[in-house]
């Protein structure tokens, strides 16, 4: 977030309310760069969403693109879409190609998402991509992991993380279980830990889990198919999902946060023991 004179602006109380989403979008430290892809060629690409609060709903033209992989490494199966969500601290990995059109050149773009009602979204761009002269391909896709379930049969939250918010004389305090900076109860090395992430909000929270990656098992209450290992997950507005995870033999505090770092800040954050 730059001010008039370039400088880095000073924070306003709305950036502890919606954290702050800059007015300079960068890739690897330029505006607006242009990228080359040959002709012919598939890109593995590996994207990471180092923004503060920016949510970025991801898109190369509207191309269809493969993702093959999240935080936690090669997914169990890759998807074609046209466009994917990167909340804060959100990582992928894509097959990005081939294409025919040598010369021509198209957006990568952030298409809009509603991650909270008072701020409207918009389109962005970030570069281009341009189609260069064709040669062979030399991309490794290489087979991917099985992804074994942690859970199986009924889906029984071990416990439960509540995500909220109250009025304070300098604006939003972010809460976890009711209360600022929340210290949580122990994790046993092993032992099946499954959450319930409750968002009471009015807005989306990316979730982030530090240390160890989990499984998403149901999203409202509904099963799914794990497919990846993640440590961060979107959490929309008024509605909850649940993960799962083994602590390996790490004994020490371990931390959780919703990773808007301006929400991080001001409480939305919790820590736990890892103990044998």
């Amino acid at each position: 977030m730059l001010d008039g004179a370039g400088e880095i602006a000073r924070t306003g109380l709305f950036d502890r309310h919606g954290g702050r989403e800059g007015n300079v979008t960068l890739i690897n430290g330029r505006t607006m760069p242009t990228f080359e892809i040959a002709a012919g060629q598939t890109e593995r690409w590996r994207i990471v969403n180092a923004c503060n609060a920016r949510y970025v709903l991801f898109s190369l033209g509207g191309r269809p693109f493969r993702v093959m992989g999240s935080g936690g490494g090669l997914q169990g199966e890759a998807r074609t879409v046209t466009e994917t969500l990167l909340t804060p601290g959100d990582r992928v990995e894509l097959a990005v190609g081939p294409f025919d059109d040598v010369g021509e050149e198209f957006a990568i773009a952030s298409l809009p998402y509603r991650r909270m009602r008072t701020k409207t979204p918009r389109r962005s761009e970030w570069g281009t991509l341009r189609i260069g002269p064709r040669t062979p391909s030399r991309a490794n896709l290489e087979k991917r992991p099985a992804i074994a379930p942690l859970v199986s049969g009924a889906i029984v939250p071990t416990r439960t993380v509540r995500l909220g918010a109250r009025m304070t004389l300098h604006g939003h305090d972010w809460l976890i279980n009711g209360e600022t900076h929340h210290r949580a109860e122990p994790v046993k090395v092993g032992a099946l830990e499954v959450w319930e992430i409750v968002n009471d909000t009015g807005m989306d929270h990316p979730f982030h889990l530090h240390g160890f990656f989990f499984q998403i098992v149901a999203k409202d209450g509904v099963g799914t198919t794990p497919t990846a290992w993640d440590d961060t997950v979107n959490v929309p507005a008024r509605q909850r999902v649940t993960i799962a995870f083994r602590a390996d033999d790490r004994p020490g505090e371990w931390m959780y946060h919703c990773h808007i770092l301006e929400h991080h800040a001001a409480g939305m954050m919790g820590h736990f023991e890892v103990i044998r």
